[in-house]
């Protein structure tokens, strides 16, 4: 029986995901992987919201809560993917894969955190720029770490960052940012 590019296809990210699962047997990368995983569960960009408007008032006030409301769509987006969906964490469909830490729901795609981390960034960065070399490697870090916690395929970082970059593209349209 011939096997469908489909079925290619997730056997090489299966074979990904377990090649980026094991590096966390070692404790240093579980560690940095686990920090940058547990900041993205929002800590991180609660905090970054609260500094903006304490630093930059009223204008950081308006960046906070067009991220807030990026967010909220973020959130309702991709839990309403969740559940179409329903695709096993890559944990649960590999038993060669460990999760590393424990997962917010049950499903695997699309990320959450990428999502969130992609459209906050994007949406940061049009209001602040300059957050550009903080931003960028901690939203990076925070899909790879998806990934390699054994949380996530690829395909669901490429495809959160994706949804992402068009739902903060639509944000950003929808609430152009002042002149």
């Amino acid at each position: 029986m011939r096997t469908t590019p489909l079925e290619l296809l997730a056997g090489r990210e299966a074979r990904l995901c377990r090649r980026a699962n094991h590096y966390c047997r070692r404790r240093r990368v579980r560690r940095l992987f686990s920090v940058i995983s547990r900041l993205g569960d929002g800590v991180f960009w609660y905090v970054l919201m609260g500094a903006l408007v304490l630093l930059d008032g009223f204008d950081g006030l308006r960046a906070s809560v067009h991220m807030a409301a990026t967010g909220l769509a973020a959130l309702l987006l991709y839990k309403g993917l969740k559940r179409w969906t329903r695709r096993p964490r890559p944990y649960a469909a590999d038993l060669r894969i460990r999760a590393w830490v424990a997962p917010l729901d049950e499903f695997s795609f699309p990320s959450g955190h990428t999502l969130h981390a992609v459209s906050f960034t994007i949406v940061a960065l049009a209001y602040y720029p300059w957050l550009a070399p903080l931003l960028v490697p901690f939203t990076f870090g925070v899909a790879l770490s998806r990934v390699v916690l054994g949380l996530h395929y690829p395909s669901d970082v490429l495809a959160a960052t994706g949804i992402a970059i068009l739902l903060a593209s639509a944000s950003l349209a929808w609430l152009p940012l002042p002149v």
